[in-house]
């Protein structure tokens, strides 16, 4: 890898991990209506960073190096127009003193992590649009860019960026405090937390990058604030336990998914003893935590889903018809076309192909879902071939070569042409 692109690999890498923690702790300086200001100087932070590690060395903590650019911007700033109406009303007042030791205080550990979490509930304001609370949140916590909101909400760029200027505008008319609610309006907005952690972790799951398949930046960087908020007294919670131990049961078959080639490796060929046990444990942990009291969310749901995986001994030995039984529970709750597509597959492990063809087909929207999302045709092909209908497979098989951005899912599509050919 040439120098200048292994700086750009490491400038992307720390900005997926520290963006979302200097946004969030300069909109507490300088208030949620002043976002876009934040995210430029943000910006600024690793276009410096570009500039100055191509012609140095990289830094010995290049997070302190970028959080120490922002902090002595932000100083700056407040030097230059000392307008302190201008900033939050939680900082306005603390600004009238020494303004280094003052802005210094919102860079400490705690400080930083506490300020993410607000940021989060800030985001997901319930003023908001629920889809614009998502994509504002991908897009200032988590760094995410346009392209992959879009497919992480399975929609186009140009519905993407109406949502967030929509969400910036209303974040820049109102005052929107930074804050964890508490009671009923903590409740509220929980939901959509979990909603944006949930999609944080998809992505990196199934990363929208043509040539990275698993993206475990993302996964990891979706874990640690699932982790954050359990461990705070305001998201010590049963669903919060779930996700985080549907988060970790996923992550476990990491390993497993990609050859040295980087060829995928579907589950029924994972070698599972390449799963990761200490994951699989702290994800079963988890599980049992999540069972205290008598909700039943959709993150219930899917982790036990993902434990049935986990304590199969192959792919064989899976129990479908309990594993049915959990979505047919799911559909009733998150009846998406993704869990209906999930519950088809189910299906056909229990030698039901046609009919779940059948339902495949009644997917709402489906002939859209075909042309835009791979998954839709390549799960067809494997159906279809269940049944002995080539003609429907080699279809569905070439239409799902032209859908995947994905170089590894290309590469296996592609071994399955030629093997038809």
């Amino acid at each position: 890898m040439k120098e200048a692109d292994q700086v750009q690999h490491i400038v992307d890498h720390f900005f997926r991990h520290e963006s979302g923690k200097m946004v969030a702790v300069l909109t507490r300086i300088f208030g949620t209506h002043n976002l876009e200001m934040v995210e430029d100087v943000v910006q600024e932070a690793f276009l410096q960073a570009m500039r100055t590690w191509r012609m140095n060395q990289l830094p010995d903590n290049p997070s302190g190096w970028l959080m120490q650019v922002a902090r002595n911007r932000a100083i700056d700033i407040i030097r230059r127009q000392q307008l302190f109406h201008h900033y939050s009303q939680e900082v306005a007042g603390a600004l009238l003193q020494e303004t280094e030791q003052t802005v210094e205080q919102f860079f400490h550990e705690t400080e930083i992590a506490d300020s993410q979490l607000r940021m989060i509930f800030a985001c997901c304001h319930p003023a908001l649009k629920e889809e614009d609370q998502v994509a504002l949140t991908l897009k200032t916590v988590s760094g995410f860019g346009v392209t992959e909101i879009a497919r992480a909400l399975m929609t186009n760029e140009a519905v993407i960026q109406k949502r967030l200027y929509r969400a910036k505008q209303y974040l820049k008319e109102n005052t929107i405090a930074l804050e964890i609610p508490a009671g009923n309006e903590l409740t509220k907005r929980l939901h959509m937390v979990y909603t944006v952690l949930y999609l944080l972790f998809n992505e990196g799951y199934n990363s929208v990058k043509a040539d990275e398949l698993i993206r475990k930046d993302l996964c990891a960087e979706a874990m640690r604030l699932a982790l954050l908020l359990a461990e705070h007294r305001s998201g010590k919670r049963p669903a919060t336990f779930a996700l985080l131990a549907l988060m970790c049961l996923q992550a476990s078959r990491f390993e497993s998914r990609i050859d040295e080639n980087n060829s995928i490796i579907l589950l029924q060929h994972q070698d599972r003893n390449t799963w990761n046990k200490d994951l699989i444990q702290r994800g079963y942990f988890f599980l049992n935590l999540s069972s205290q009291g008598d909700e039943l969310t959709i993150y219930h749901l899917e982790s036990a889903i993902a434990a049935e995986h986990a304590m199969a001994a192959s792919f064989e030995a899976t129990n479908w018809k309990r594993m049915l039984k959990l979505y047919n529970l799911l559909l009733e709750q998150k009846r998406t076309p993704m869990v209906l597509l999930n519950r088809a597959i189910v299906l056909a492990q229990l030698q039901k192909a046609p009919q779940a063809i059948q339902e495949i087909w009644q997917i709402p929207n489906i002939e859209n879902l075909l042309k835009s999302h791979y998954i839709f045709s390549a799960v067809l092909v494997d159906l279809y071939r269940q049944t002995g209908d080539e003609q429907h497979a080699r279809k569905y098989l070439q239409q799902a070569y032209t859908m995947t951005t994905s170089l590894a899912e290309k590469k296996l599509i592609a071994g399955k042409l030629a093997a038809n050919s």
